[in-house]
């Protein structure tokens, strides 16, 4: 089984100071086979880190539509935040891309889709969430797992991380794949691993947000 990353921001988020340098090295070193980049509205950085190192990386999106979050993984081009969550899903679907729900149940993140939201988009999803490590209360991933199991919908994990430290804290277990279709299959045997963050993590994206301002610009030429 591979260890995979999927859900992982770099400095391309507003959120976040990782240089793409940095990610690739951490990502290497802790023995990661599979990282899907999903920044906040952007695939800019995924898309530059896929041309340094293809074996490894996947370009996704965590996207804030009008009523909640959603992952895309293996697209192409940008989808733009602020659509209507349903849209956001066609557009992922136009370019053969996977949708998946993140931390779905988190009653700590305004970016949640909350739960009744979650039950009314969860078919027209492929995958769920059913762990973040960054979330505060054990009961909003085990809402999320009850969710996938009532839907039939493969479950994994993701560190949700926007520093190095975290990089790989909840990983998921899946057989080798190469593509879209490939990673769809593999999530049918998905293997969650379950290790929280502490809540100090949550510190370090507040940070980011008070220096991206004023260093951003200069660290995206890294």
């Amino acid at each position: 089984m591979w260890r995979v990353e999927l859900h992982a921001h770099t400095l391309y988020s507003p959120d976040s100071m990782v240089s793409l340098e940095d990610f690739l090295t951490a990502c290497r070193r802790k023995g990661l086979n599979r990282v899907a980049v999903t920044d906040h509205n952007t695939i800019e950085g995924a898309l530059r880190l896929k041309e340094r190192a293809p074996d490894l990386i996947i370009v996704g999106e965590e996207i804030r539509t009008r009523e909640g979050e959603v992952l895309a993984y293996f697209i192409e081009r940008e989808i733009p935040k602020g659509l209507p969550l349903r849209e956001t899903i066609d557009r992922i679907r136009e370019q053969g891309g996977v949708a998946a729900l993140p931390h779905p149940c988190d009653r700590a993140r305004g970016s949640a889709v909350g739960q009744e939201m979650a039950e009314a988009v969860i078919p027209l999803v492929d995958a769920v969430e059913v762990f973040n490590a960054r979330c505060v209360f054990p009961g909003d991933n085990a809402c999320a797992a009850a969710l996938a199991a009532r839907f039939g919908k493969p479950g994994f994990s993701g560190s949700d991380a926007h520093t190095l430290w975290e990089l790989g804290r909840a990983w998921t277990g899946l057989p080798p794949f190469e593509d879209a279709a490939g990673f769809l299959q593999a999530l049918r045997q998905a293997h969650p691993t379950c290790r929280l963050s502490p809540f100090w993590v949550h510190l370090f994206s507040v940070w980011a947000k008070w220096l991206h301002p004023r260093k951003g610009a200069q660290a995206k030429l890294r």
